[in-house]
């Protein structure tokens, strides 16, 4: 039983959402957050990584940082730019790019389905990272990054969903890389209790993406909670905020690898050690893997065709994957990387990101590039069910949702 609830959204006042909206935090390096606000005083994103507002030496985990962030959050609520609902809403969000569209409901989520593992979630997350996002969630006093959830797609929620969307949105506008972004309010009581309970018959929520925020959030509202004298459990910090999207909508896009050199081997060896583990056939011209169990490979101006061999696949649901597959059969043991998380030699490169790109990079490096055939939805369930993890750098989802367009105050 998945238990979600209204909340007093804090939100752009009407028209400034396309100033402010911004894209998650962690899609950026610091220098190109740093070039991204220029000239943008309003954009979320001075608040979600507030360091922009230092000089480029300072350190970007002090205090003082976090604290700035808060400062200029709470600031620009005085001021009217961000309004907070008086009752409990949800909201519906709507993105579209390239024509396919996902809704989904904007609400807070349990910590504690969280921790009984309701929600379920299929990769690691770092500790330096979860402490960043709880150091900002704490001096924001807020979540100001939704986490991206999903489910099997249930008529009755659909319903309701389509109901909602016959009326004018909110609000709608086009961002930067040309993706519309709508919302609808729903402050309905009847509306609400529908959909509280059309969830309420979910037994599992997945994180699509978003595991450091969804950590974070929690680890953070534990932290609030062991500080309670009189606690009740209906406190806003056992919530965390979430838009959940049917899994039918939504799209996974590959995620591809580039391995900076050869780990001391010569082409010639490399090639062979490939072979070992995969049926190789040259491509004429630069394309993406056409179905699971093929990967394409860029190597010193050419491309190859890999097939994975069946005698090297694992029948599991995590060992069944293709990214799996080249991790353990070919990055770990022949060109040693033993922790993608972690290891600089290797890069990757998700969605809307090109082919060239990726070909650049093993070009100027001299290393190799492996273009991956999308890992699926059902593959992502089916780990998650199984309580495993997926290797780092599984997914990559498109379109990414907006900061500061919804805001959950603790």
């Amino acid at each position: 039983m998945a238990e979600i609830r209204p909340f007093c959204c804090i939100h752009p006042a009407k028209g400034l959402e396309p100033k402010i909206a911004a894209l998650p935090y962690d899609v950026y390096h610091r220098e190109d957050a740093r070039e991204a606000v220029q000239g943008k005083p309003l954009s979320f994103l001075n608040i979600d990584r507030p360091e922009t507002m230092f000089p480029p030496e300072q350190d970007m985990y002090a205090p003082e940082v976090y604290e700035a962030g808060s400062k200029r959050f709470w600031k620009m609520v005085e001021d009217g730019y961000f309004v907070e609902e008086k009752k409990p809403v949800y909201y519906l969000y709507e993105l579209t790019m390239d024509g396919r569209s996902q809704t989904g409901l904007v609400a807070c989520a349990s910590v504690d389905d969280y921790q009984n593992q309701v929600i379920k979630k299929h990769e690691n997350t770092r500790e330096e990272k979860e402490l960043d996002r709880i150091h900002h969630v704490e001096a924001c006093r807020a979540q100001t990054g939704p986490i991206f959830l999903t489910y099997r797609a249930q008529d009755e929620i659909r319903r309701l969903t389509e109901k909602v969307k016959a009326a004018e949105p909110d609000f709608s506008f086009v961002s930067e890389d040309h993706i519309r972004h709508a919302g609808w309010k729903i402050s309905e009581e009847e509306l609400i209790h529908k959909f509280t309970e059309a969830f309420r018959r979910l037994d599992s929520i997945y994180i699509a993406d978003g595991h450091h925020r969804a950590a974070s959030a929690v680890k953070a509202g534990l932290r609030r909670r062991a500080g309670q004298k009189a606690y009740t459990g209906q406190e806003a910090f056992n919530y965390f905020l979430s838009v959940l999207f049917p899994d039918d909508e939504l799209l996974i896009m590959d995620y591809n690898r580039l391995v900076k050199d050869l780990n001391g081997l010569s082409e010639e060896a490399f090639l062979q050690k490939v072979d070992e583990k995969f049926d190789r056939s040259p491509l004429l011209q630069e394309e993406k893997p056409h179905r699971k169990g093929q990967i394409h490979m860029y190597l010193n101006g050419k491309w190859y065709e890999l097939n994975l061999k069946k005698a090297f696949m694992r029948d599991d649901p995590v060992g069944e994957l293709d990214v799996s597959y080249l991790q353990r059969e070919l990055l770990q043991p022949v060109l040693g990387i033993g922790d993608p998380r972690t290891d600089e030699r290797i890069d990757f490169a998700g969605g809307t990101r090109c082919l060239q790109e990726l070909e650049q990079g093993a070009d100027r490096t001299g290393g190799v590039a492996f273009f991956m055939y999308p890992t699926s939805i059902q593959e992502l369930f089916h780990v998650s069910d199984a309580g495993l993890l997926m290797p780092p750098k599984s997914t990559w989802f498109e379109p990414k949702l907006r900061s500061g367009l919804f805001i959950h105050a603790i």
